[in-house]
């Protein structure tokens, strides 16, 4: 049996190399569909809305009552309904709130809505 090495089956590793392949470059165009500059300033957005929040309920993250604000429903909404969703948002926060709505509202100006997919 050692005699026949020609009838043993035998294993090709190219094929499977060039199916790899195009998966790699999908994964590519993937990571090129969202702007990296946009996504970072709605991080900074972010980073900062959570600072602000902690300033106006003058305490810890724990301590912050149940609020999200949703960065895309505001932008689906006009300027005076964002400032409305807004002040329903902080109705519970005793502080001044105008600033904070301002500020943000400054900051969105330009962002575009994310597809569902990135944002959860």
């Amino acid at each position: 049996m050692a005699s026949e090495p020609s009838t043993q089956s035998r294993v090709m590793f190219q094929a499977g190399d060039k199916a790899e392949e195009p998966a790699h470059r999908k994964l590519g165009k993937l990571t090129v569909k969202y702007n990296r500059k946009d996504l970072q300033r709605r991080l900074d957005i972010e980073e900062w809305i959570d600072g602000q929040l902690h300033l106006l309920f003058d305490c810890e993250e724990e301590e912050i009552p149940e609020l999200e604000i949703d960065i895309d429903e505001l932008l689906e909404l006009t300027d005076e309904g964002q400032r409305t969703r807004l002040q329903e948002l902080l109705q519970e926060c005793g502080k001044p709130k105008e600033e904070f709505i301002n500020g943000l509202l400054y900051r969105i100006k330009g962002l575009r809505k994310m597809s569902g997919s990135l944002k959860k």
